[in-house]
């Protein structure tokens, strides 16, 4: 879906405009840790054991090439503690319980989600104030907004009355198909009032720029991939 990328540049984006912010990985495979430069393997402690409540989490957060960006990075080991923090008190809300500790030092925390709906993702959704939604323009993530519109539904009733939809992105667009054409009007229609107005583009500098440990902007900064990014964030900071 893109999901990753925009964490990565949205916060990159927030840091440029010199707003402090922190940037979540909070999925096992770890890939916002790994394109912000950040070595994964030997890392200790990460956003695992704040979760688990065995190391406080200012410890674990980390510096990186943007001085207002800072990084509480993954763990492989995320993959287990879905199952780990079943059986622990207060089990959907421990993201928010150890982000308290540091939210003074913030403007801006994003939380880069798992790709499944299990129970880091509810942890993230528990902890949130606002859902930015990537969406590729194909037809089976549409399909797959729908459940995700559904779970956030059932979150804000249960768990998080503050939490709302601060509006969906159309990523990997690719103006040259019909379905991608045919998926943004179909989104706009659906979701009138919803669909922010930047696009983002397919772009190589944007599938470049991880494996460099880079933000897009830092990657390259004309390409249309960084340009568009942000343009997003402009957007995202109008919305607040």
């Amino acid at each position: 879906m893109g999901k990753t990328t925009t964490a990565v540049n949205v916060a990159a984006g927030f840091a440029l405009a010199e707003r402090a912010t922190l940037l979540v990985d909070l999925d096992p495979q770890g890939n916002a840790t790994t394109g912000l430069g950040v070595e994964k393997s030997g890392l200790h402690p990460t956003v695992y054991h704040a979760l688990l409540g065995s190391e406080p989490v200012d410890k674990a957060v980390r510096e990186t090439a943007l001085q207002a960006l800072h990084l509480l990075p993954s763990h492989i080991d995320l993959v287990g503690a879905e199952i780990e923090l079943v059986g622990l008190e207060r089990r959907e809300h421990r993201l928010r319980d150890a982000l308290t500790a540091v939210l003074a030092r913030y403007e801006y925390i994003i939380v880069d989600c798992p790709p499944s709906l299990g129970l880091l993702t509810i942890n993230a959704l528990a902890a949130a104030d606002r859902v930015l939604v990537p969406l590729q323009c194909e037809f089976y993530a549409l399909e797959g907004l729908t459940h995700l519109l559904k779970t956030i539904k059932l979150v804000r009733e249960r768990l998080n009355p503050a939490l709302r939809v601060l509006g969906i992105v159309l990523t990997m667009f690719d103006g040259r198909t019909s379905l991608a054409l045919q998926i943004r009007d179909e989104v706009r229609r659906y979701f009138p009032g919803e669909i922010f107005e930047t696009v983002i583009p397919r772009n190589v500098r944007l599938s470049e720029a991880p494996s460099h440990g880079k933000p897009v902007m830092l990657h390259d900064l004309r390409s249309s991939g960084a340009i568009a990014y942000l343009e997003l964030t402009k957007e995202v900071l109008q919305h607040e």
